[in-house]
């Protein structure tokens, strides 16, 4: 390796190395791990900082720096040392200190990450190259608050105003062209040509550039937007000149039609003025005839006052009359009423006689009643005495009656015992019925558990499910017993281990039909296969069955390993099916184990030699090689369960319905007995009726007798009494005749006194009717004014009445007038007091007269009217204000256009002033460029890039490049190349732009990994020739090895890391030191 020529670092230990998100920690233990500064390098002789160029880093608590501080020359800085040791940690101080963001590094999201760990604050210090005088940027980072606390030249500030000063010097930490971190290597690749466009015209370009760029952009945006504004208001400006244009007419024939509603609007205001006159003059006449018919009527109503006069004194003579007439109708009234009061008198006397007669005349009914009953009752006596002599006697009758109630008592306990027993038979009979109900419901949820099976059957095996429908209906076809699909015939002892046995047996077996005779199976699939095109399984079970063959080891020896169960111990199934499953699947030699089976699995491989076995999850299968003798195993997990989860105890269900059977034979027996039971009952109920009938005759015959003497007895008493209660018929008729005269001496009386009365009424009769005859001559003369009266009040009234219809009328008139004086005023916009506007007047003058010939006039005009139809004011106002938008669109399309011819001009100036420099500056990079590759054998260009010349946002600088003679250019792209070939035309695009570069710095970091010896020698000597130039940006290298025998510069400034647990501390670190005990030791070597 060359010397280099200049060293620019300060010694600093290395304690620790924090932890970045993302990247592995590493430290020795007991151990103090140091960074060293760079070996000792001679200065250049010549060499010039351009503005902006870093001439010194410092570090303290910095990723794997505890203290250090590194110089860099002022062009090509290459930093070597191996992987680890703090490279990128410089990089990464650079970018940090000049207030880039975490996150342009690729590592960390805080910068709180960047602080060494263990340390709770950490600073950066960049010193840049100025001309007024350096800036020194100091950036301390506190861990706790993630935050940063900003210096120049040691004051305080903010990173607002660091950001500007970094910005003036043209650095760009951000910008790929310029800083490009180890992290972010790759992304320089899959930059779009968008991007890298800007990208370097931030790099390399002049400064107006990027700015001239934006305002293009901006500038194309505006002018897009001006454009379509034009465009949208020129075309909608045509339209609404098109929609007038369609609209004049309707607005010429609108106008035409106001004419003529003018004049009917003129004949309508006329009208009413016409009216009122008419009104008018009707109202006059009608009030002349009034007043003379009003004259009329006041000389009648004198003509009537001496009649008046004359009908009142005849009215007072009448009044007199009639009130002597309702004196007399008085006394008439009272006399009668005296009458009256002796009528009743006499009536109640009659009454009296008559009530006599009447009690004499029952009293002597009531005798005859008497003697008619003594006489019945001496006759029944004698016949109830007949009677008794020939009834027999009684005491001969108690033997039969003591034997019939022993026959009926011993009847009724036969009787009672038969219903005894037959309510201990319907007890007996519901306490079956209650058994096999609760056997039935049993039998049911078997049942519904086993249709759940069928239903997942039918779900997921159509045909299966249908074949065995028809097998069970065609059971008799078949010799020997026919199963029905395993998956139906498996019953599992625990749903639980249902995930063994369906993970163990295929599917379909699972849905195979078992037989046990060759010819049955060819009949079934003959049948179901060919007949009925159904898809099925089936399977013959062994000639011998194999159902209880046993294992070939002890469950027992197995538990040890966590194994509780062969597989053909987790179900039940029928002989065949087990048989059949033992055969094929040997079931009977799989063990099932739990958790603690897995947990010692290679154990179990080795020791038991078992071929398969399960755990709780998995199933392992065990196979031993043929070669080598080793035992080879594999697992998979175990499936969830689908038809096996449903369990039917089938021997229970056969053991219900095997209870069942004999609970209905209990039944039937139950019944039959009860029936029985029934019959001796009625047979005993008839019996008893009888018993009891002929006990109550005997009874009856025993009574009869003592009966018989009671009723004679009783009648005895009977007819005495009625010999007793008699009655003197003599003496009641001549009490009720003495009674009788007396009444009638009284009737006699009140006679006399009645007729009295009676001569006193036709008295006052007489004198009544005399004044009535007065009162009616009165009246007849009263009738007679009355009427001539009437016949003049009857005129009067006709005079009155017309009168009246006269004032109504001209009342009538008179409002009408108002109404109509009214209506016109309102009609002409009139007030109280206004006259009528000479123009009104003036119109008025040259239309008609009447109100016929203005009917007329108003016809005609609205008929003429009425024949624009369709017209709508709207449409005038719509076209008068569409005019004046127009008007106003018009101009402010006019106002659009200056201002887009503006923005053109201004977009043409700014075009040619960015277009022509950016094309110049594209050329040079596309030289260098292809000078670049061509020195490597390979061709590569740049241009720049654009689909349409007008779209600014859409240029981009593009880059391709071919590294072998067979091929044609590519673009370069994130996957077209290969690494290396991204990287090394990555370096060319970054070496094109050095000489150009405006910026104060490059960094590229680690960017030759992924090249070839070949390409990573070229690329070198390019970077080299490049950057050591005059009056060239200042350039970091970070690699972590290099190449032999690779040229070097003397403008190169070489930056050694070292790293490891013997370094030198700061403080002890002297540069010249080493450079004495170097030249000792070169001096003496010869003399040796």
């Amino acid at each position: 390796m060359a010397t280099p020529s200049r060293t620019m670092a300060t010694p600093t230990p290395l304690a620790s190395k924090r932890v970045l998100p993302g990247a592995p920690s590493w430290e020795v233990p007991s151990k103090r791990r140091s960074s060293a500064p760079p070996l000792p390098l001679l200065l250049p002789s010549s060499g010039s900082f351009v503005e902006g160029s870093i001439v010194r880093i410092a570090m303290e608590n910095f990723l794997t720096y505890d203290v250090c501080e590194v110089s860099p020359g002022p062009h090509l800085n290459m930093i070597i040392g191996a992987n680890g040791t703090g490279k990128s940690s410089i990089v990464c101080a650079i970018c940090l200190g000049l207030a880039g963001k975490p996150s342009f590094m690729g590592r960390a999201d805080k910068v709180g990450f960047f602080v060494k760990r263990g340390c709770s604050k950490g600073m950066v210090e960049i010193e840049l190259f100025r001309t007024s005088g350096n800036l020194v940027i100091t950036r301390e980072i506190d861990v706790a608050k993630n935050q940063s606390f900003w210096f120049i030249n040691k004051k305080s500030t903010t990173q607002r105003v660091v950001e500007e000063q970094v910005a003036a010097l043209n650095i760009q930490v951000g910008n790929l062209c310029q800083f490009l971190p180890q992290d972010k290597v790759g992304e320089f690749a899959k930059l779009s040509k968008i991007e890298l466009l800007e990208a370097t015209e931030k790099s390399v370009g002049p400064p107006e550039m990027h700015r001239f760029h934006c305002e293009l952009k901006n500038f194309r945006e505006k002018e897009k937007q001006l454009e379509t504004s034009c465009k949208e208001k020129s075309e909608y400006l045509e339209k609404m000149i098109q929609r007038n244009e369609r609209y004049k007419q309707d607005v010429e024939r609108f106008y035409e039609r106001k004419r003529h509603l003018d004049l009917i609007e003129m004949l309508e205001a006329k009208r009413p003025w016409v009216e009122y006159e008419n009104v008018r003059q009707e109202y006059e006449e009608v009030k002349l005839a009034r007043d003379q018919l009003k004259e009329e009527v006041r000389k009648l109503k004198e003509g009537q006052i001496p009649m008046t006069r004359r009908i009142e004194e005849i009215e007072k003579q009448r009044h007199n009359l009639e009130t002597r007439i309702k004196e007399k109708a008085t006394d008439i009234k009272e006399t009668s009423q005296k009458c009256k009061q002796k009528q009743d008198v006499l009536e109640r006397k009659d009454k009296h006689i008559e009530e006599l007669q009447q009690a004499l005349t029952v009293k002597q009914d009531a005798e005859h009643d008497r003697q008619r009953r003594i006489s019945n009752t001496r006759k029944m006596i004698e016949d109830l005495e007949n009677e008794l002599k020939t009834t027999e006697n009684c005491e001969n009758l108690q033997p039969q009656i003591d034997a019939v109630t022993n026959d009926l008592r011993r009847v009724q306990d036969e009787k009672a015992l038969c219903e005894g027993e037959i309510i201990d038979k319907r007890r007996e009979r519901d306490t079956l019925e209650k058994e096999k109900k609760c056997v039935d419901d049993h039998i049911v949820r078997f049942d519904n558990l086993m249709n759940q099976k069928e239903d997942k059957l039918k779900r997921r095996y159509r045909d299966t499910y249908d074949a065995v429908l028809w097998l069970r209906n065609n059971r008799d076809k078949f010799k020997q017993r026919v199963c029905e699909p395993i998956m139906l015939t498996i019953n599992m002892k625990d749903n639980k281990n249902a995930k063994y046995v369906e993970n163990h047996i295929s599917s379909n077996d699972l849905r195979a039909f078992v037989f046990e005779s060759q010819e049955d199976m060819e009949v079934f699939l003959k049948e179901v296969r060919d007949n009925k095109k159904l898809r099925v399984n089936a399977v013959i079970a062994p000639n011998s069955s194999y159902a209880d063959k046993a294992p070939s080891r002890s469950l027992n020896e197995l538990k040890q390993y966590g194994f509780f169960s062969y597989l053909r111990e987790l179900f039940d199934a029928p002989d065949p099916v087990m048989s059949y499953l033992c055969c094929q699947y040997h079931i009977h030699e799989v063990p099932v184990g739990t958790e603690r089976t897995r947990e010692r699995i290679e154990r179990v491989i080795q020791e038991t030699r078992l071929k398969q076995i399960y755990t709780a999850e998995e199933k392992y299968v065990m196979k031993t090689s043929f070669y080598s003798n080793k035992v080879i195993s594999s697992n998979t997990s175990l499936k969830v369960a689908q038809f096996l989860t449903v369990t039917v105890d089938l021997e229970q269900r056969r053991h219900l319905e095997e209870q069942l059977k004999e609970i209905n034979r209990k039944l039937q027996a139950v019944e039959s007995g009860m029936i029985a039971l029934h019959e001796t009952s009625k047979h005993l109920e008839h019996k008893d009726n009888e018993l009891r009938q002929k006990k109550k005759e005997l009874l009856e015959r025993k009574t009869k007798k003592r009966q018989l003497e009671q009723k004679i007895s009783s009648k005895l008493e009977s007819l005495k009494l009625l010999e007793q209660d008699t009655c003197n018929l003599e003496e009641e008729e001549r009490k009720a005749s003495t009674k009788i005269k007396e009444i009638n001496v009284q009737k006699a009386k009140l006679v006399t006194e009645l007729t009295n009365l009676i001569k006193i009424c036709t008295s006052l009769h007489i004198q009544k009717v005399n004044l009535i005859l007065q009162n009616t001559t009165v009246i007849s003369e009263k009738n007679k004014l009355e009427s001539d009266y009437m016949a003049a009040s009857s005129q009067l009234r006709l005079r009155e009445q017309n009168f009246i219809k006269l004032d109504e009328s001209r009342q009538r008139l008179l409002q009408k007038c108002k109404e109509l004086m009214k209506r016109a005023r309102q009609v002409c916009n009139l007030g109280a007091e206004q006259t009528v506007p000479q123009e009104y007047q003036t119109a008025f003058q040259d239309l008609p007269n009447t109100l016929d010939e203005i009917d007329a006039l108003l016809t005609e005009e609205r008929s003429r009217a009425s024949c624009f139809t369709g017209l709508n004011p709207t449409v005038v106002e719509e076209y008068t204000k569409r005019e004046e938008e127009i008007k106003q669109l018009t101009e402010e399309l006019k106002r659009k256009k200056v201002e887009l011819d503006k923005y053109k001009e201004n977009i043409s100036q700014v075009k040619e002033r960015w277009l022509n420099p950016l094309k110049e500056l594209v050329e040079k990079i596309n030289e260098k460029f292809s000078n670049f590759f061509s020195s490597m054998q390979c061709a590569g260009e740049v241009d720049l890039h654009t689909e349409n010349e007008e779209d600014y946002d859409k240029y981009g600088i593009r880059i391709r490049v071919k590294f072998r003679s067979s091929t044609q250019l590519h673009e370069l792209t994130p996957h077209h190349q290969s690494g290396g070939e991204r990287s090394v035309s990555t370096m060319l695009y970054l070496m094109a732009l050095q000489e150009l570069n405006r910026c104060p710095f490059r960094v590229v970091d680690e960017i030759n990994q992924g090249m070839d010896p070949i390409n990573e020698r070229r690329v070198f000597e390019m970077v080299v020739n490049t950057a050591c130039k005059e009056n060239t940006s200042q350039y970091f290298f970070i690699t972590p090895k290099l190449l032999q025998n690779l040229p070097y510069s003397e403008k190169m400034t070489v930056l050694f890391v070292y790293n490891g647990p013997h370094m030198l501390e700061p403080n002890r670190w002297n540069l010249k030191a080493f450079q004495r005990r170097r030249r000792r030791i070169t001096f003496a070597q010869p003399s040796q």
